[in-house]
């Protein structure tokens, strides 16, 4: 089923991704380091399952993992890849590696820890046969399983039934996966490879956290209880003010969330195991008591916590590193003590180093490298607590030692310049999961080491290795690329390993609606000094393609290259794609790179082929000038512009002054009315536009809790519900075969419908004013037909259209149909 290369190294990469990836937002804090040394004393665990980021229960996690001091882990099935973007254009695969982080960021403020499957976040489904019939469920099982298997959790928490009142389909299917897995995880007949690597594991028992969201309300008195509402004095915060942090760095989705204190119950039903009365760990020790020869442990534990001083960690030294040599006298090359063996030992090394006041990094002047390149870097050190510390020596990328056995004088800050050689054989730096092409529903990773760690290792990282108080610790750090921002201040950024050369087009799309060349442009980056070769580009299904110059000859790592190609369809063209490569005497190279940089999550990027899609569309169009009202982010202006439309951005500025009547439409982007409170000075205006003869385009926008209208929209009142058509194949029927919108200029008919991706629309209309029409009807196998997805109303001399059809989706993936459409709105008569 599946590849199990380099799977020799699998317990150290799987101890690696539990504890450095992203796990506590712990600073070097007296009173947190104390809370620390308190959960050494707790050998438990809980998994809570859900299907997307910010599907997860942040005022539960915070509280398991900080009062009831459990070890605490978020399975997501997915990375939130289908959904809608809030904060900037990102889609797909860069939306999800985006909620990844911010998933890493919530873990860092809640305490708990973050792990995935391969599953691929598809869009909005309605029902698990929807979603199984896309995601691979033994895949799934199988990645759900190893998650457990690994985690040995003692009970596993779903935040959604069974039985459908989560609403969304992947929410039912992370439920029936997870009891699946409850008792497939013990079974050492199920998936048997995995019996390689890991054992088999019997959960004790698995709930549902009931809930209570807008109508639905799934929790009863009867149920098992627990008040979460508590404050931590050690942390100053309360785990309702703990939880919004958390839920707020779901910024993508709009999940900022006020604080909340007091008392706050939440409500759980059991659904397999052995059966409790009062409390989710009712009969399950978590004390050390319950593993073999751990009295002596346990009191040293308890006499450290004793002891603790709150204005001096430092001398707990002696106490831990006892601690640290009992746990590891604890002999078992398998089973639970080997487990919480490793999980303890790990911890423990954090406290230390961080009671000793040891600051450790490893930074470079350069963002980035290449495979074999000859690096400069920093390698620094302090002690800032009085310590018996040595620096015996520091490891470079498993490949060299420098030597120290150093003293760390207390205070002294210690720098050290280094040159080292990567190594050829160097992967770049991209993630995992889009390193190949997915898989119809599933992402495709080989290396089962690598499922369910949310991001990559490092390939550059340094070892120092230390003795404190005669205890050998090495300690990996990533090498970093740290700078000083004139308004941030001190900012860091992942270390790149990247291809010689990067290609990227200007455009992600050229459209052609008759055999017309056109002209796209490329740019050529080098990634380090001279970078010399052949630009070629490679294209399929007759097109013929003319560099101006395909000569590569960059000089200096940053230096750009700007090049045209004129494009041209051939007799019989159809769409297809072009491939750009650059070649040399000593490889290829076809990367594009795609970068990502928010202020909530650490800089990201992703290496793809480079590449542009070629979309044949015969389209006729009227009009020039568009007016485009930016929303929360979309492509649909630069879409726009390849068809000849000169789109100009309405800001807030050039709303209120400029000449609006100048614009054949004027278009807002999606979310425009949720994110742009301006908007409601500027409805008298934008209502007068259409009444004297413009066109008033407005995608779509939601309508709850989380995404309120803050402005008037229409010219008459509509509501937006949350109808949806998630199925991008349904059956798209005509209501009003005559309307201009589907006869002008272009002629709309079923083919217009067909290549669509990931859904027909959201967020159509439902009640709305006897002045609108409707032309289209939609509806998902099994349910009624809507006719909310497209509405239009004529107003004095012009249109106002809302529409849920995702031409924000359609658009920048080429799709012919949605472009005739969307020309068609802006080409809407003018009412005399």
């Amino acid at each position: 089923m599946i590849t199990m290369k380099r799977f020799k190294l699998i317990s150290a990469c799987l101890l690696y991704a539990q504890f450095i990836v992203a796990q506590t937002n712990y600073s070097e804090n007296s009173s947190l380091i104390f809370q620390r040394i308190k959960k050494l004393n707790v050998v438990g665990s809980v998994l809570y399952v859900a299907a997307h980021p910010d599907d997860e229960n942040t005022r539960l996690l915070a509280y398991l993992a900080n009062e009831k001091k459990l070890r605490t882990g978020y399975l997501s099935l997915t990375r939130g890849d289908g959904g809608q973007n809030l904060i900037g254009k990102e889609q797909g695969e860069a939306l999800g590696l985006i909620r990844t982080n911010e998933l890493l960021a919530a873990r860092r403020t809640d305490g708990a820890e973050q792990f995935f499957t391969r599953a691929n976040d598809f869009g909005y489904s309605k029902n698990p046969e929807e979603t199984f019939s896309i995601w691979n469920k033994d895949s799934l099982l199988y990645d759900v399983v190893l998650t457990i298997r690994r985690f040995k959790p003692d009970v596993i928490i779903c935040r959604f039934p069974t039985t459908g009142e989560g609403g969304h389909g992947h929410h039912t299917a992370s439920a029936i996966i997870a009891e699946e897995a409850f008792n497939a995880a013990s079974d050492p007949n199920v998936f048997p490879d995995q019996l390689k690597y890991v054992e088999v594991w019997q959960t004790k028992r698995i709930f549902w956290n009931t809930f209570n969201f807008g109508t639905t309300n799934t929790t009863s008195p009867n149920q098992l209880q627990m008040d979460v509402g508590s404050y931590n004095v050690l942390l100053g915060k309360s785990y309702g003010e703990i939880a919004s942090e958390s839920r707020s760095m779901h910024k993508s989705q709009g999940f900022g969330s006020a604080r909340q204190r007091g008392s706050n119950i939440e409500y759980f039903k059991q659904l397999n195991g052995d059966t409790v009365k009062s409390d989710l760990f009712e009969r399950i020790n978590t004390s050390w008591s319950r593993l073999p020869n751990t009295t002596a442990l346990q009191q040293l534990i308890d006499e450290c916590i004793k002891k603790y001083a709150i204005e001096k960690p430092e001398s707990s030294i002696p106490d831990l590193v006892k601690i640290y040599q009992q746990i590891q006298s604890l002999s078992a090359t398998s089973g639970l003590i080997h487990h919480w063996r490793k999980i303890k030992l790990q911890e423990l090394e954090d406290i230390i180093l961080t009671c000793s006041g040891i600051w450790l990094e490893a930074n470079s002047s350069n963002i980035s490298a290449i495979p074999g390149e000859l690096i400069s870097f920093n390698v620094q050190a302090i002690c800032r607590n009085q310590v018996n510390a040595i620096l015996q020596s520091v490891s470079f990328f498993n490949q060299t030692d420098s030597i120290f056995n150093l003293n760390l004088s207390p205070n002294k800050f210690y720098s050290f310049k280094y040159q080292k050689q990567l190594s050829a054989s160097l992967d770049f730096s991209n993630p995992y999961w889009l390193s190949r092409k997915p898989l119809h529903g599933m992402y495709h990773v080989s290396d089962v080491s690598l499922i369910g760690q949310p991001l990559n290792h490092s390939s550059t990282q340094v070892v120092f290795n230390l003795l404190i108080n005669d205890l050998k610790l090495s300690i990996k750090k990533d090498i970093v690329y740290k700078t000083t921002d004139p308004v941030k201040g001190e900012v860091y950024r992942p270390f790149e390993i990247l291809p010689s050369v990067t290609i990227n087009f200007n455009e992600k799309v050229l459209v052609f609606s008759d055999a017309k060349p056109k002209t796209v442009k490329l740019i050529v980056k080098a990634q380090t000094k001279n970078v010399k070769g052949t630009l070629h580009l490679e294209s399929d299904n007759g097109f013929q393609i003319t560099l101006k110059d395909s000569t590569i000859n960059l000089t200096e790592k940053g230096d750009e290259l700007e090049i045209e190609a004129i494009v041209t369809p051939g007799k019989d063209f159809n769409s297809g794609t072009i491939k750009a490569i650059v070649s040399n005497h000593i490889s290829t190279y076809h990367h594009s790179i795609q970068r990502i940089e928010y202020d909530h999550i650490p800089y990201q990027f992703i290496l793809s082929q480079s590449q542009i899609k070629l979309v044949y569309a015969p389209i006729k169009k009227t009009g020039f000038k568009i007016g485009y009202i930016p929303g929360a982010g979309d492509d649909v202006p630069q879409c726009l512009s390849q068809l000849g439309f000169q789109v100009v951005s309405l800001t807030d500025e050039l709303l209120t002054k400029e000449n609006l009547y100048q614009f054949d439409a004027i278009i807002s982007g999606v979310r425009a009315y949720n994110t742009n409170e301006r908007l409601q000075a500027h409805y008298n205006r934008l209502m007068d536009y259409v009444q004297k003869g413009g066109n008033l385009i407005v995608q779509y926008n939601t309508n709850n809790r989380i995404g309120p209208v803050l402005a008037k929209i229409g010219p008459y009142p509509f509501t937006i519900s949350r109808d949806r058509v998630t199925n991008e194949n349904a059956k798209v029927n005509i209501l009003k075969s005559s309307h201009s919108v589907l006869n002008f200029p272009n002629k709309i008919t079923d083919e217009d419908f067909e290549q669509w991706i990931q859904e027909r629309g959201i967020y159509f209309v439902s009640e709305r004013d006897s002045n609108y029409e409707s032309v289209l009807t939609m509806n998902d196998p099994g349910e009624k037909s809507t006719d909310g997805s497209l509405i239009i109303a004529k107003y004095g001399k012009g249109n106002f259209v809302y529409t849920g059809l995702s031409f924000f989706r359609q658009l920048p993936a080429g799709v012919p149909g949605a472009y005739k459409l969307f020309v068609n709105l802006i080409s809407l008569p003018i009412h005399k």
